[in-house]
Formats: structure tokens, sequence, C-alpha cells
């Protein structure tokens, strides 16, 4: 069985837009055993849409495509799809009431260029699209199964998980088992990790692969075969033990979701205090569901003015240490902790780049207190990167804090005879 992803777009190319289709497709098809054998993306044009479904029809047994379904006349996929596999453009019924009724939904009238997007190549089965108005469609070619969905992923994802999964499990019903599990590390570099994990043998047919996400490293553990999870799984315990407590997370969870989710168990609230990350911290914090339980507030205090006014950071300090500073860092987390009445107070403040650097306090310098339960503790540290990566670096081992200190909480519980 062997399946492709096909992205068209000028806008892939060219830069404008980054393809995340392909990983979001990918991603899906493996969790159902379904590997991705190969993935390719063509501009606009036509006759080069036109070659690469030839190509991929040829080699393939199904192929996804997303993209160029729209209504504007630089849409020209359902056109290359009739012209590679000779069959004619024609008005579908069927299209066409699906985007006259969502047009309906929205309460707004039907341009007479979406009309367009319900020219369909011949014998094609039209995939109902609920969040947009271009339908997707579906066709055969000497065995081979190709999927046309739009490029606009909300809409995508939507159709994928509904209609192509269906379809190909239709279609390929014994794919052969495909396990994978994702272990994210922090705090070791990508040789380190791999070191360690060599030095303890994983189960014979287990395959290992690294991924860098910076500032975090993904190990990749998969196996194939109907022993597959339990390959996987004993694999997993491996690698637990092999980096212990620099492993932040399992499959699909991040880091932010996982320092979440232990603030939340053990009731811990938190409040931030952030200058050189600007608000990144708690904007990863709260894109996880619920974190209303634990972040009552995140104070982006930038200007020494706001750390005076909002923090009750001592003039003194600032003038004699700086805001970049050890004693600055530990008065921020004093201020926001005292000021929200919350259980953990963490403050950041660096200099992220590009300029702002001295010979004592190069660029990359962050200092990072946090106060709690356990006591106080600050740290000065350096990240290398550019302005972006210092302040993720940062945030990212703000979060490893928050989740180390949730983690000690535990450890710290009487446990039951």
């Amino acid at each position: 069985m062997k399946i492709a992803i096909l992205t068209i777009g000028d806008e892939l190319l060219n830069g404008d837009l980054a393809d995340t289709n392909t990983a979001a497709i990918a991603g899906i098809l493996i969790s159902h055993s379904l590997p991705v054998h190969e993935a390719a993306t063509t501009g606009d044009r036509e006759t080069d849409i036109a070659a690469a479904l030839q190509r991929l029809a040829a080699t393939q047994d199904a192929v996804v495509v997303t993209g160029g379904l729209g209504p504007t006349g630089d849409d020209r996929t359902a056109k290359a799809a009739a012209s590679a596999f000779s069959r004619p453009l024609s008005l579908n019924d069927k299209a066409l009431q699906q985007i006259r009724a969502r047009f309906r939904i929205m309460q707004r009238s039907m341009h007479p260029a979406n009309e367009k997007q319900a020219m369909l190549p011949g014998r094609s089965t039209v995939i109902a699209n609920h969040n947009g108005t271009a339908p997707g469609f579906h066709l055969q070619h000497h065995g081979t199964e190709l999927y046309f969905l739009p490029g606009v992923p909300r809409e995508m994802l939507v159709m994928l998980k509904e209609y192509v999964i269906p379809s190909l499990l239709e279609r390929f019903p014994d794919p052969p088992l495909f396990c994978q599990q994702t272990v994210t590390v922090l705090g070791l570099p990508e040789p380190e990790v791999e070191s360690r994990i060599s030095s303890n043998p994983l189960p014979e047919g287990i395959e290992l692969a690294f991924n860098v996400e910076l500032p975090a490293v993904q190990v990749k553990l998969r196996a194939k075969g109907k022993d597959a999870r339990k390959l996987v799984d004993r694999a997993e315990l491996v690698v637990r033990k092999a980096l212990g407590e620099y492993v932040v997370g399992f499959g699909n969870e991040t880091l932010a979701a996982a320092t979440a989710k232990h603030l939340i168990s053990e009731g811990l609230t938190l409040s931030l205090a952030e200058s050189c990350t600007g608000g990144l911290i708690a904007k990863l914090l709260t894109d996880q569901a619920g974190a209303s339980a634990f972040l009552e507030r995140s104070v982006v205090t930038y200007a020494n003015s706001a750390k005076i006014d909002c923090l009750q950071v001592s003039p003194d300090i600032l003038e004699q240490h700086g805001a970049v500073s050890e004693d600055c860092a530990v008065a921020m987390a004093r201020g926001v902790k005292a000021a929200s009445r919350t259980d953990i107070g963490l403050a950041v403040t660096g200099i992220a780049g590009p300029d702002g650097g001295t010979e004592d306090k190069p660029v990359g310098t962050v200092f990072m207190a946090m106060t709690g339960p356990y006591g106080e503790r600050v740290e000065r540290l350096h990240f290398h990167g550019n302005r972006e990566q210092v302040r993720m670096r940062t945030a990212c081992t703000a979060l490893d804090w928050l989740r180390r200190q949730a983690l000690q909480q535990i450890s710290d519980e009487p446990q039951e005879d």
C-alpha cells in the first residue's frame, strides 16, 4: 500500500504560506496505520498539476490532494484532474446544491463565480464540506484512489476524517499494524539523547528516529506488525529510564499541555511577570483548555516604570543591578505573587537581542525566578539563537520549572499504607 500527498499552490512554493497540510494529513493517516510513501508540492499551472497527478496515480495506491478548489481563476485543480484523466469537466448538481446550501447557512448571497466550484471531472463522487464553500471530490483511475480536498486546514481536516479515512480503510481493510510513540525531551542536546538511549538496548523491531523542535528533542519509537503495540510500550519504558527527568511529554502532548495538566491536578495557582518574553509564557499556557483553573494573571512589565508600578520593584534594585539581574527577577516574582496571592509567582527578565547585550550580559542572558511552596529559586541562564529562539527557549524553560514544581508536590505528598 502506497499513499501520497499532493499540495497545490504557488503560495507554497514562493514562501508566502507554509505547508502545514502535509504534516497534518500524514499524522492522521499514520494514526490509522496508513503510512505516507511520498509527498509533493506543485504550483497553480494546470499542466504542472496534471503532470503531478498522472505521475502519482501511476505509482501510488491512493493520493490525497489539497488546494486549488476555490472560485478564482488561479484555482485549477478540478480542471487539471479532468485533463489528466481524460474526463470531461461538467457542472455537478450535487456539488452545486451543497454550495448553495452553504451560502444559505452563512446568510450570504452566492456570487456567480462560486458556481465554478461545482465544475468537477466526470464520474466523481462529491465530498461534503460543512465548513466552507468548496466541495471536495473523489475519483478512481486504474485502481488508484484520488481524493481532492480544499487547502483551508479547518475545512480539509474534517473532510479527511469524515470521508477519506473511512474510504481508505474500506479499500485497505487490513493495513499492516503500525504503532508510534513520541517522547518529548527538554534540557538535553540531540546527541546526548541518542547516547543515553543507545546505552539501554531497545527491543528488536523498534525503529528509532529523532526530530528537533526547538528547544525540545522528540524521540520517535516505531514498530510494525502484530506485536507493534507491545514493542513500542517496552521501548517507551527503556527511554523513560534512560532519560528520566528530562522527559516532558508523550504522544501529541506538548510541554505547555503537560505543565497545565500537572498544575491543575495539584490545584496550584500561578501568576507571571514577563519582560523579555513579552507574554509568550502566558500565551503558551492559555492555549490550553482550562488554563483559568490555575493562571490568575500575567503582567508584561517591559519598562522599568512598569516593574516599579505593577510589581513594586525597588528603584534601588534597578539602579544598582539593572533590570536584567538576579535581584530584579526575584523582586518581580515576589511582587506578582504578592499582588495576586497565588501559590506560585514566576518572573523572567533578559536580553533577547539582537541588540542590547554587553560584555557582562551578552545577548541571550536571562534571569528567571520562581517563588512558591518550596521557597525561592533564581538562576542566570544563557540561550543561543536569534530573538525568537531566545524567547521560546526562555518560555519553555519557565514551563519546565513549573512542571517540575507540580511534580515535586506530587512526590512530597504522603503515601497511603
